[in-house]
């Protein structure tokens, strides 16, 4: 008979405006891979890397989703089941910034009330054209109540660690319970490990 590969199964979500690099995040963390020339998703895209934390074989199944206003109906059905998202805006761009308040509003409209949220501040490799401080970003942070990193998918600066500590946020509310051998769907209510260590908020 054959054995399921990982223990658990995370749904992940990346919104923010379009352009500020959820696409590039996404396939550094899963390819490791950056490229320049992404076109704008249309609609949805998604991808799966499985990961090893506290013991716990974790399928992360991440759905990076198009920040267009145009595609918005689309998305907003992607929220539901999803576990832990990551808001992104570009420390170049205020305006991304500026956004990221209307990004929670749709969290808490559409999300589940328990859904861990991490704010990502990307392309700090780009110091020079720098327009939000990491301060602003951190007091958005602390506001919410969210995690909180600025990253760089070009100079792979945070990505690996921005993924395994929301995994890591996600595993600790998992209750502690055998999970079910058969179930593959993704349901935020479904059992997980037991919260051995914990990732620092």
């Amino acid at each position: 008979m054959a054995r399921r590969q990982y223990d658990l199964l995370f749904k992940l979500l990346l919104i923010g405006d379009s352009g500020v690099g959820k696409t590039c995040i996404l396939y550094r963390f899963s390819d490791d891979a950056f490229n320049t020339t992404f076109i704008s998703t249309i609609g949805i895209d998604f991808k799966i890397k499985t990961i090893e934390l506290h013991g716990k074989k974790i399928k992360l199944q991440i759905w990076d989703t198009a920040g267009q206003e145009r595609f918005h109906t689309i998305t907003t059905s992607y929220y539901r089941g999803a576990m832990g998202i990551m808001l992104v805006y570009d420390i170049t761009n205020a305006k991304s910034f500026d956004n990221i308040s209307k990004w929670l509003r749709n969290i808490d409209e559409h999300a589940s009330e328990d859904v861990v949220k991490m704010l990502l501040g990307n392309k700090c490799d780009m110091a020079d054209r720098r327009v939000v401080s990491k301060e602003r970003g951190e007091k958005i942070a602390v506001d919410h109540s969210i995690r909180f990193l600025e990253t760089s998918a070009k100079a792979n600066i945070n990505i690996d660690t921005a993924f395994y500590e929301l995994a890591g946020a996600i595993l600790e509310r998992q209750p502690n319970e055998p999970q079910d051998t058969d179930r593959s769907v993704v349901n935020p209510q479904s059992g997980g490990g037991t919260s051995a260590g914990g990732c620092c908020s």
